[in-house]
């Protein structure tokens, strides 16, 4: 039997790109190597599925620094809203937290994963688990269907590749596409691990002396050789006992890669500050009123409320002050150099964790081979991609599953025309 359409890969793009197939084709088959469908979906947003985000598009686009412009066009055709009147018409409600993510109001993952799988089965899509793909056909620059592993082969009139990137290996994104989209004619770009704790050797990391210490509301940046900062986040952040996790740090781990490339390898600096908003002399000006004020009592009382205690400790151990000291006895040149590591604590990283440890792969299919309002191949007849196989990334909170979600729709009903 030969398909009007197949799509391979049953993650969020995939599930998407098959019902939208299916909403227009029927001979729709989708097929995934897992023995199950929607796993990345599974475990997303912390087993609850942040399935979109309801910010302003340009907001989206801005959250998405990988590549993000590109789906300009593609939210022209279906965007956030529409991810969201999609799940609410497939019984799915939503609701808003923080920064516009939208979770179900189940609280489950799992109920947005079983509502796109009924989904299918309304549409009679054909659903083949545990079938691993070998590669595409393609005859005279025109894909003709797909080849799986026990040799068989599956014709097909459009081909949707939703296979996802080398991240989170376990749900079956393992770089399986990369080979068959080159063989296709595409470019794949340099990949690298985007959203991904950073690692440091500071003796400070080594001996664990702050490990689990949180941060709450730090600014965190990534500063170039010449000392500019080349983006800061400001969220929570945590100090690991291999280096620096939490919000924060996964939004810079990017821009830290990228800087590592440009000096070859080198360590670059991370600068934490736990008084944003404030600089160096405003923070010695509160400092020293407040030493002034508690003259008598031991300065590790009178700093506490500032940031984490350990956090206090471990400074004031870097500026030679002894906590118990009387605040009153402490010279003006030690509370300048704490007010400067309270506003700017350098440190160096010097690596990331693998790219299967991070939350997203960067780099991807060259979208400049790819057209934006119908995510056709423009490198091969028939072929269609979608999802994290492209070269778009976001941050956490909604950004890649919405990527996922619109590229995977448009993939799925223009290979069905």
């Amino acid at each position: 039997m030969k398909y009007d359409v197949i799509i391979v890969g049953g993650g969020p793009s995939g599930l998407m790109a098959a019902i939208a197939a299916g909403e227009k084709k029927e001979r729709v088959l989708l097929i995934d190597k897992g023995t199950k469908l929607g796993r990345k979906l599974a475990i997303s947003g912390g087993g609850r599925c942040n399935v979109t985000n309801r910010l302003p598009i340009d907001e989206i686009i801005k959250h998405i620094p990988g590549n993000g412009r590109f789906l300009y066009s593609a939210f022209s055709v279906f965007n956030n809203e529409d991810i969201i009147e999609f799940f609410e018409g497939l019984g799915v409600a939503l609701k808003e937290e923080d920064h516009g993510r939208m979770f179900p109001v189940s609280n489950k993952a799992q109920s947005v994963v079983d509502a796109l799988l009924y989904r299918l089965g309304e549409l009679n899509v054909e659903i083949r688990t545990n079938a691993p793909v070998k590669d595409l056909l393609i005859e005279n620059g025109q894909v003709t269907g797909i080849e799986t592993r026990n040799e068989e082969k599956i014709q097909a009139d459009a081909v949707v590749l939703a296979v996802g990137g080398k991240s989170v290996p376990q749900t079956g994104s393992e770089g399986d596409g990369y080979p068959w989209v080159e063989k296709a004619g595409h470019t794949v770009t340099d990949l690298f691990p985007t959203e991904v704790p950073l690692l440091s050797d500071e003796p400070f990391i080594k001996n664990k002396s702050l490990q689990g210490l949180a941060l709450r509301d730090a600014a965190v940046s990534v500063l170039k050789k010449n000392g500019k900062p080349i983006v800061t986040h400001q969220m929570d952040m945590l100090f690991t006992h291999f280096g620096l996790s939490g919000p924060a740090i996964l939004r810079c781990s990017q821009y830290a890669v990228k800087e590592m490339k440009k000096q070859k390898g080198a360590p670059v600096t991370v600068r934490i500050n736990v008084m944003p908003g404030e600089n160096a002399e405003s923070v010695f000006q509160q400092l020293n009123q407040m030493a002034k004020d508690d003259a008598k009592k031991a300065v590790k009382n009178v700093w506490k409320g500032l940031a984490p205690e350990r956090y206090i400790h471990f400074l004031m151990e870097h500026q030679d002050i002894d906590p118990d000291q009387q605040a009153g006895t402490i010279s003006s040149e030690k509370i300048r150099g704490m007010a400067a590591l309270l506003t700017a604590f350098d440190m160096k990283v010097n690596g990331t964790q693998s790219i299967e440890k991070a939350f997203v792969t960067g780099g991807g299919v060259s979208i400049k081979e790819i057209e934006p309002k119908t995510m056709k191949s423009k490198k091969c007849e028939g072929l269609f991609l979608c999802g994290e196989l492209l070269d778009i990334h976001g941050y956490t909170g909604g950004y890649n599953i919405t990527s996922a979600l619109v590229t995977g729709r448009l993939a799925g009903s223009n290979a069905a025309e």
